[in-house]
């Protein structure tokens, strides 16, 4: 009497759980169809490659994003912010304003006797024409200086023209420091309005608030205040107030707008809005 083994064979498809698709298949059996096994194993494979692919590419994006946005953030926290300002304000809160060509510039080096002043600095040489404030503070004026760094709020000039600038600044330990913030224009750039308040106007409204309108409603809340409406008539700043009008004190107190040109007493006791 002769036996038969019967030898079974049990090949076995491992299962594989990648972020939430489970790829698996059962034993394959007697009567299991080996080709539609493997069909079916190829297709959960190609599902899995495809999703691993997936998540490296949205991982790779995420990342991308993260780096962009970390750039950004940088850029802002660096950058020079200034506040809009009005040019009489400017003048007003300025400790020196002057008018001078810009003769020729050179880097300075922070003071190795200063451990806190790690600042390089660009020296302007310069000519001073004219000055319409600062007497009180300093008398003659051969450099001024700005930080190279734009981010310190380093202003650049153009020094190979002789280019003519009206300069405002600051002075400390009796140099002139100029900044981005600052009031600074090329002469010729100047209104005829604003280079005639330069000596007189624009210092008598020191006293008066110019206040930014940036949209209706926007009103008056003390005498002594001027509404600067560039922005909201002609989606500007530096439009026809910023480059024609003076807020000046009146005589009962309160501040108006006057258009540039030599005083004269009907305008001065009057009230001209731009």
């Amino acid at each position: 009497m002769s036996l038969k083994l019967e030898v079974r064979l049990h090949k076995a498809v491992p299962s594989v759980n990648i972020r939430g698709i489970s790829c698996a298949s059962s034993s394959l059996r007697k009567n299991t169809n080996l080709q539609n096994i493997t069909e079916e194993t190829q297709c959960v494979d190609l599902v899995c490659t495809f999703q691993v692919r997936m998540n490296t590419i949205v991982h790779s994006l995420q990342f991308l994003l993260l780096f962009v946005l970390t750039l950004c953030i940088k850029e802002l926290a660096e950058a020079c912010s200034c506040a809009p300002s009005h040019p009489q304000q400017q003048i007003c809160d300025a400790e020196i304003v002057i008018r001078a060509k810009i003769s020729s510039e050179r880097v300075i080096q922070p003071s190795k006797e200063d451990s806190f002043d790690h600042t390089k600095m660009i020296q302007y040489e310069i000519k001073m024409i004219k000055m319409f404030k600062g007497f009180d503070k300093i008398k003659d004026i051969h450099y001024v200086y700005t930080p190279v760094d734009s981010s310190l709020c380093g202003i650049k000039l153009d020094a190979t023209n002789k280019k003519q600038y009206l300069l405002t600044g600051h002075i400390s330990d009796g140099k002139v420091y100029i900044m981005l913030c600052n009031f600074i224009e090329l002469w010729d750039e100047l209104s005829f309005s604003q280079k005639k308040s330069l000596n007189q106007r624009f210092l008598t409204g020191c006293d008066c608030k110019i206040t930014i309108c940036y949209s209706v409603p926007c009103s008056l809340h003390e005498p002594n205040e001027c509404l600067w409406t560039d922005w909201l008539i002609e989606r500007q700043l530096y439009g026809q107030q910023a480059k024609n009008y003076a807020c000046i004190k009146r005589s009962d107190g309160s501040c108006s707008w006057y258009r540039g040109g030599p005083f004269t007493e009907k305008e001065y006791l009057g009230t001209t809005e731009p």
